[in-house]
């Protein structure tokens, strides 16, 4: 695993789903089921200290996606609404 927090592009379907996302130049597509992140699960211990004021949902998934070269990686990718970007938190090999 590997901690990246960069900014990616990523495309989605109309109910929000991952479907395609470019990262250092390089395009992958989603190749399986997209799994929705919570908090408690996935995201940064960060986002729990909202006990009396918890945060909006945040839109996050883990998806695998894969390159034209054929190469393969599992993403963790959550959306910024106050900057109105996708955030790539970690990636799998």
């Amino acid at each position: 695993m590997s901690v990246i927090n960069e900014t990616v592009a990523v495309w989605v379907t109309p109910e929000g789903s991952p479907v395609r996302l470019v990262w250092r130049a390089r395009r992958f597509r989603v190749t399986d089921t997209p799994t929705p992140l919570t908090a408690s699960a996935s995201l940064p211990d960060e986002l729990l200290h909202f006990l009396t004021h918890p945060p909006k949902p945040v839109a996050a998934w883990r998806c695998q996606g894969t390159a034209d070269d054929g190469t393969s990686l599992v993403f963790d990718i959550q959306h910024d609404d106050g900057r109105g970007r996708w955030q790539l938190l970690r990636t799998f090999e």
